[in-house]
């Protein structure tokens, strides 16, 4: 089951937050079609957050046929974002997890971690000067 985390200097709204962390979920395969999102009152008390910030998320989810609320039963995953990399990933979450024991013990802390990626992402995306 997805355990949600907010970010509170995030300029991303809360229950936006909760729905990037349910489609990442997606993505890496922790969530698959058929299970069942955590019951809004648990979420709600969990973040210490008004329980119609939960049920937004989770409109939202269904609105983008991720995922289906089923009355006096709960809400349910029904689509899936997991990719043909799915297989791959795991070798690479452990090689990432190792490489990110490496960037904290350089001292680096989660916010120069972020910016390194984001940045790195972008450069090897760039396309490359010919001149």
């Amino acid at each position: 089951m997805i355990e949600f985390v907010l970010d509170g200097r995030s300029k991303v709204a809360t229950y936006m937050q909760l729905v990037v962390q349910v489609k990442q979920a997606l993505r890496v395969g922790l969530l698959r079609p058929g299970d069942q999102l955590p019951k809004v009152r648990e979420v709600a008390q969990a973040l210490a957050i008004n329980p119609n910030t939960v049920l937004k998320a989770y409109r939202e989810l269904v609105l983008e046929g991720l995922a289906e609320g089923r009355p006096g039963v709960g809400t349910f995953v029904t689509g899936s974002l997991a990719g043909p990399s799915l297989g791959n990933q795991a070798q690479l979450r452990d090689e990432l997890v190792a490489w990110l024991a490496r960037a904290e013990a350089a001292g680096m802390s989660d916010d120069d971690i972020a910016a390194l990626i984001d940045t790195t992402m972008r450069g090897a995306r760039a396309p490359q000067d010919l001149a």
